[in-house]
């Protein structure tokens, strides 16, 4: 499987990098700084320079099998770019699948977006950015998979999840974790048009991923 994955060079996409390239699929990941190449190349995957903000993706795409959007802007930026980044790069990604006929997204977006008036008034730019692009990737005709975690943290994954398309409730899960369970999505077809919340918890990820 070919695998392309924008914001190659974020947490998520790192650690899921490693775990496609460690079973023999092809990963190439989306940056924008020249300076993170080497970081990729570590992880086992094929650097893809590209601005998602002000390059036309569609050079890029190549001969990917699926697209995994895991890119974001990042806590420190404004209003303004977590428009462009959450949800700009995500359709330009969602169009230049639909015209290259590559079926196949997941995105990562977040706990929180059917909640946008009850989050912080800081946070509400971002939840409505990745809200909107989650709306544009259900209303594409492709075969998109939306993984919604909670708060994310740097703890070593534990292998176990709790996903449900509403868990009715907050709580944190590790970023590995989110990353496994996306490969794990990229290989269960009952995944396709499905939209779940993810946090820590006791189910081994194969079988929580089976249940949704």
């Amino acid at each position: 499987m070919e695998v392309l994955i924008a914001g190659g060079h974020g947490k998520i996409a790192l650690h899921l990098e490693r775990m496609l390239a460690g079973r023999g699929d092809r990963a190439r990941g989306i940056i924008r700084n020249p300076a993170h190449a080497a970081d990729l190349e570590r992880a086992g995957a094929e650097p893809v320079l590209c601005d998602m903000e002000n390059d036309d993706p569609r050079p890029h795409i190549g001969a990917a099998d699926a697209i995994v959007f895991a890119a974001g802007a990042g806590p420190g930026s404004g209003p303004e770019r977590k428009r462009t980044v959450d949800y700009g790069a995500a359709v330009k990604l969602i169009e230049a699948a639909r015209e290259l006929g590559v079926a196949r997204y997941v995105m990562v977006s977040s706990m929180g977006t059917f909640d946008i008036e009850q989050a912080p008034e800081a946070m509400r730019p971002y939840f409505q950015a990745k809200r909107d692009a989650d709306d544009a990737l259900e209303a594409s005709g492709l075969d998109w998979t939306i993984v919604r975690p909670g708060h994310l943290t740097e703890e070593p994954g534990t292998g176990r999840v709790d996903a449900a398309r509403a868990l009715g409730r907050g709580g944190d899960v590790p970023r590995e974790d989110v990353a496994a369970v996306i490969v794990e999505c990229l290989d269960q077809p009952s995944t396709i048009r499905v939209g779940f919340e993810l946090l820590g918890g006791d189910t081994p990820i194969p079988e929580a991923v089976r249940a949704l």
